[in-house]
């Protein structure tokens, strides 16, 4: 049923689509809990809070999830023609010409699983995305059927899957890690500040970069308005990394500073980025400022 229901949605014009997403995030921002996560979070980002503001971010919250199943199940060259702007491509061609492995960083930012399905079809191997499995058993068949399809593979979150994107990056293929998820293990993580406010941070994305002959890119995929479609925003990442995980995992967080404050509405608010999943306390003092 659930199936069914995401290869419907699908079909629906991505105009009618985020108009849904409009109506329904008058019913997240009615939400008092919601409303309060994301309202702390545009404060501690130092972003405009008024009202609208918290609207918008749920709006664009809520489109977020109605694209999946247009990220799922649509043919590719469909999900090609909802792009029509590309910025920073040249990026990812030096990388080819190069024979570099591509380490493609986004944040919870935008249309990011679409982005990386068009980013998937553009390339001459493999993607691998590092994937956790939801909870819910029928809709982590769902997600498996939609991206394990094409040039599209996944990877657990995990040491097996870590050693599997290795693999691939050492075999000049690519990756898409999400940054500004917050690991769940004590080993995976560690405290750096985001906005200012200290965040367990994965140390994950700067271990990936160590890999010999990788080109590590972040890039964006901008929800434009009107439903019109979509502009995929790419550029190479802002700072040197030197492999000792505090200083790499700030270094990101700055990266992922940058590009929420250029796109603040699309941003995931409402995810609790700076919650404390190790259950220690952390020394402020010992948190890196670089």
């Amino acid at each position: 049923m659930l199936i069914f229901i995401f290869k419907l949605l699908s079909r629906i014009p991505l105009i009618w689509l985020h108009r849904l997403g409009n109506w329904l995030g008058w019913l997240m921002y009615a939400l008092p809990r919601e409303r309060r996560m994301i309202r702390r979070h545009l404060n501690i980002a130092g972003l405009p809070h008024q009202p609208q503001d918290v609207l918008r971010v749920c709006q664009e919250t809520v489109k977020s999830g109605l694209e999946l199943p247009i990220a799922f199940f649509r043919q590719p060259e469909e999900i090609s023609a909802l792009f029509h702007e590309v910025h920073g491509w040249e990026y990812v061609e030096k990388a080819l010409a190069n024979q570099q492995g591509l380490l493609l960083i986004t944040p919870h930012l935008g249309s990011y699983d679409l982005a990386g399905r068009f980013i998937s079809e553009r390339l001459p191997f493999p993607l691998t995305a590092m994937y956790k499995p939801p909870k819910i058993k029928a809709f982590d068949e769902i997600m498996q059927l939609g991206r394990v399809r094409g040039k599209g593979k996944t990877a657990p979150t995990n040491l097996l899957g870590v050693k599997q994107i290795i693999k691939a990056l050492r075999n000049g293929e690519a990756t898409i890690v999400l940054p500004d998820h917050v690991p769940s293990d004590h080993d995976g993580g560690v405290w750096v500040r985001f906005f200012g406010k200290p965040a367990y941070t994965m140390t994950l994305v700067g271990k990936l970069a160590q890999v010999q002959n990788v080109c590590p890119l972040f890039f964006v995929g901008e929800r434009l308005a009107n439903g019109r479609g979509f502009a995929l925003h790419i550029a190479p990442l802002s700072g040197s990394l030197n492999g000792e995980k505090r200083h790499d995992a700030q270094i990101i967080n700055h990266n992922v500073e940058q590009w929420v404050t250029r796109f603040p509405d699309q941003y995931l608010f409402a995810y609790n980025r700076f919650k404390n999943p190790t259950g220690e306390p952390y020394d402020l003092h010992d948190l890196s400022d670089e």
